[in-house]
């Protein structure tokens, strides 16, 4: 009895390896069928080899926030001693760029409202004689508030300079009855981005914009255009499955992704000097997953649509929304907070955070792993999706 069960469990595990035999030549096929396609498709190999150089290069210098030139003006209505130390202060900053010295509130006024300048500081007439009369001078600071990032911290800016002036002032002056000044040492430690290098935070959220478009667009036009040349039907004919046809259209992307991720992870490191901290092992397993989910998106919407100028318009609608609302260009916590529970169907919101905490602070699975949780969830739910929706008919 022992040796017919014996005998049994040896034909059951030759069965199955023969039955992933099968399978896996299917796939290889599949696969080598999928790569003489893509490389004889002259408008796509530009998309995988050259749009992501372009990417890195461009769009880690253009996508800013920085404030490196503010236009600024003073009206010095007192033509002090004072009002010209602190005018030669401001002038001393790289931040700030004088492009005039109007004569009035009223003037600078007028100009900032022809948008001729950015930001204007109004001494007092009063302003040396407050301070030698130990008081605290009024200044007024007028700001174009159109750009809102760049109002506020050219106001800061100008603000903490005024108030170290106020304070050297204060220190000067040892006369009996002078006020006392507080003295606050205040030594800072920027952990993850020492230098605050807006490029170091930039690049590893412009990597996933690189390996989304590369993974979304070309999964969902390659699948498209066989639509429309009509050699999706001499596939449907045969006897491959929806699974192992799904799979073979999504594993060539998926190599070419991670070589896309190793070339901008290159790039980034020869040309912007970024600092990658984290586990490459870690971050390519992840990257493997969220390519799965955005092939598995790309796909879907493929086999929902019948022309390429169809899925385009779609893929290109849901990643302008997803991009805008992933925390890449503005910090999710100050969205409101219906946009922040929406933000939690967004993939490209977990994996951005994902990408800047391996590569910049070098978490671990444990500090990143509700949001891989996430993503694995969304992967394999939109994997099966795109294999129910495909219709295998001939």
């Amino acid at each position: 009895m022992s040796y017919e069960f014996l005998v049994n469990d040896i034909r059951l595990m030759t069965y199955n390896l023969q039955l992933i035999t099968y399978n896996m030549r299917i796939l290889f096929y599949i696969l080598q069928k999928e790569f003489i396609q893509i490389f004889r498709n002259k408008g796509m190999l530009p998309i995988i080899f050259v749009l992501p150089m372009v990417q890195m290069l461009i769009l880690v210098f253009a996508a800013t926030f920085e404030i490196k030139q503010v236009d600024m003006m003073i009206v010095d209505l007192d033509h002090s001693p004072a009002s010209r130390q602190l005018t030669n202060q401001i002038m001393g900053n790289k931040l700030f760029r004088m492009n005039a010295f109007p004569t009035s509130a009223t003037e600078a006024e007028q100009m900032i409202q022809a948008s001729k300048s950015d930001l204007a500081l109004v001494i007092p007439r009063d302003f040396d004689k407050k301070i030698t009369l130990h008081q605290n001078p009024d200044v007024q600071i007028l700001v174009d508030a159109i750009n809102g990032n760049a109002a506020q911290l050219g106001s800061a800016y100008l603000s903490n300079i005024i108030r170290d002036f106020h304070k050297s002032i204060l220190m000067q002056q040892k006369v009996a009855g002078a006020p006392e000044a507080s003295v606050v040492e205040i030594e800072s430690s920027f952990w993850y981005n020492p230098t605050l290098n807006y490029r170091h935070y930039m690049a590893p959220g412009i990597l996933v914009v690189l390996i989304t478009v590369i993974g979304m667009f070309l999964g969902s036009m390659n699948l498209v255009r066989e639509k429309e040349l009509g050699t999706i039907e001499q596939i449907n004919v045969t006897p491959i499955k929806k699974w192992q046809f799904i799979a073979g259209k999504l594993m060539p992307f998926l190599l070419i992704g991670l070589f896309e991720l190793i070339f901008g992870l290159t790039l980034a490191k020869i040309v912007f000097n970024i600092p990658f901290v984290g586990s490459f092992p870690l971050l390519f397993g992840i990257s493997a997953v969220y390519l799965v989910l955005v092939l598995s998106a790309g796909l879907y919407f493929s086999t929902i649509s019948d022309t390429q100028q169809q899925v385009t318009f779609v893929v290109y609608f849901l990643m302008m929304v997803f991009l805008l609302m992933s925390g890449l260009f503005t910090p999710v916590e100050s969205m409101p907070t219906w946009a922040q529970n929406i933000d939690r169907f967004n993939p490209l919101f977990y994996f951005v955070r994902i990408m800047r905490g391996i590569v910049l602070k070098g978490a671990g699975i444990s500090e990143i792993f509700n949001d891989f949780l996430a993503l694995l969830a969304y992967a394999v739910g939109m994997f099966s999706l795109a294999i129910w929706r495909y219709r295998k008919t001939s």
